[in-house]
C-alpha cells in the first residue's frame, strides 16, 4: 500500500485524539461534569481501539521531520486574528477550536475509510457515528460553559422587580437605582399585566442590564424570556417542566427553579437548573401562602446541591447576614428594596451586609 494514505490516517488520528483529550479535560477539571467527561473519554478510547491494528504500520510511515506542512508560515494577520479571538472567547474559543479539529479529522478518516484498500482497516460508519457524537458534545460543552459564566453571577443581591410593588414608579428608573446600588441580578415579575405590555418593559430592562453586566431574568413566562432575549428564566414548582424549558431556550440561557424541599432541589439540579432558589426562608408579606422553610433548610441544601443557592422570602437588613452565613450564594429580595424610598441606599446596605459576612 502507498504510504501517503497511512500518513494521512496517522495525522488525523493524532489530531482527533488530542482534541478529544482537551475537551475531556475541560469537562473534567473545569466543569466538574462527570457525565460529559465520561462520554468524551469513551469516544477517545473507542477511536484508539478502532486504529489499534494499524499502530505499527502508522508509526512506520510517520515522518514528522519532513512533513511539508511544517514549513507553511502563518500569515501575521491570521496569527493576530487567532490570538484576538482566543482572548475574547477564552474557554468557549478553546472548546470550539478543538471540537472543530476533531470533527474535521474524523471526516478525513471517514472518507479515507471508503477507499477500497482501506475499508478493511477503518470503519467508515463507526467514524461517522463518532463525528456526530462530537457535534452533540460540542453543543453540550458550549452550553455548560456559557451558562456557568452567567450562573456565577448569582452571588450577592438578586432583586425581584415585582411591578405590583412599584405602585406606578418607572421600572427603568428603579432598575437603574438597583444596579447603581450594586445588585448582580434583576428579575422581572408581573402576574397581572398583558404580555404585550410586559414585552416592552422587558426589552428595555434587558438593554439596561446588558449595559451594566447585570443578569436579567424573567419570571414564569418562557415566551417573554425568548422575545426579550433575557439572560434566563425563573420557574416555580407549578410552571412548565424544566426539561421542556431547557429544550426551548437557547443553549446559553440560564434557568432557575424555586424549591422548598431537598427532594425538589435535587430533582431541579438533575434536570439542569443553573441555580436553585429556596424559600420562603422567613415569613413574608409578599406571598402570604408561602411555605416557610427556615434558615436550616438553606444549610441543608447547601450540602446537597452544587448549583448556586439563592435564598428568598422575608429577607431584610436585619436577617440577611444570617442567611448568607447559612450558605446562600445570593439573596433575593422584593419589599426590602422596593418598599424603600431610597432604593439605591437600601440596595447598598444589603450588599454591604452580604459582603461583610462573606469577608469581602
Amino acid at each position: 500500500m502507498p504510504h501517503q494514505p497511512l500518513r494521512m490516517i496517522d495525522a488525523n488520528l493524532n489530531r482527533s485524539s488530542e482534541g478529544l483529550r482537551v475537551l475531556e479535560d475541560v469537562a473534567r477539571f473545569l466543569l466538574n461534569d462527570a457525565e460529559l467527561s465520561q462520554c468524551l473519554r469513551t469516544l477517545r478510547h473507542s477511536l484508539a481501539q478502532q486504529s489499534q491494528s494499524l499502530n505499527v504500520e502508522l508509526l512506520s510511515q510517520r515522518d514528522s521531520e519532513h512533513d511539508v506542512g511544517r514549513a507553511y508560515p502563518v500569515p501575521p494577520s491570521d496569527k493576530e486574528s487567532t490570538i484576538k479571538t482566543a482572548s475574547l472567547q477564552g474557554l468557549l474559543g478553546l472548546v470550539t477550536a478543538n471540537a472543530r479539529r476533531v470533527e474535521e479529522s474524523l471526516r478525513v478518516l471517514e472518507e479515507l475509510a471508503k477507499l477500497p484498500e482501506l475499508t478493511s482497516m477503518l470503519n467508515s460508519a463507526g467514524l461517522e457515528r463518532t463525528r456526530f457524537a462530537v457535534y452533540t458534545l460540542e453543543r453540550d460543552l458550549i452550553s455548560r460553559i456559557s451558562r456557568r459564566d452567567k450562573a456565577n453571577k448569582m452571588a450577592g443581591l438578586y432583586v425581584i422587580l415585582d411591578r405590583q410593588f412599584l405602585a406606578g414608579r418607572d421600572e427603568l428608573e428603579v432598575s437603574r437605582q438597583i444596579i447603581e446600588g450594586g445588585a448582580r441580578a434583576i428579575q422581572l415579575r408581573d402576574k397581572q399585566s398583558k404580555r404585550r405590555e410586559l414585552l416592552l418593559v422587558a426589552q428595555k430592562l434587558k438593554e439596561l442590564c446588558s449595559q451594566a453586566d447585570v443578569l436579567f431574568i424573567v419570571n414564569d413566562y418562557l415566551d417573554l424570556a425568548l422575545a426579550a432575549d433575557a439572560d434566563g428564566l425563573h420557574l416555580g414548582q407549578e410552571d412548565l417542566p424544566l426539561p421542556v424549558v431547557r429544550n426551548e431556550l437557547p443553549i446559553d440561557k440560564v434557568v432557575g427553579c424555586s424549591v422548598t424541599t431537598p427532594a425538589q432541589a435535587t430533582k431541579a439540579q438533575n434536570e439542569g437548573a443553573d441555580y436553585i432558589a429556596v424559600g420562603s426562608v422567613f415569613p413574608t408579606t409578599t406571598k402570604k401562602q408561602a411555605v416557610v422553610v427556615g434558615v436550616d433548610m438553606v444549610k441543608e441544601l447547601k450540602r446537597i446541591v452544587s448549583a448556586p443557592l439563592v435564598a428568598i422570602g422575608g429577607i431584610n437588613q436585619n436577617n440577611v447576614g444570617e442567611v448568607v452565613a447559612a450558605g446562600a450564594d445570593a439573596v433575593a429580595v422584593i419589599s426590602a428594596v422596593l418598599n424603600e424610598k431610597d432604593v439605591k441606599g437600601a440596595v447598598r446596605k444589603l450588599v454591604a451586609n452580604i459582603e461583610s459576612v462573606k469577608g469581602k
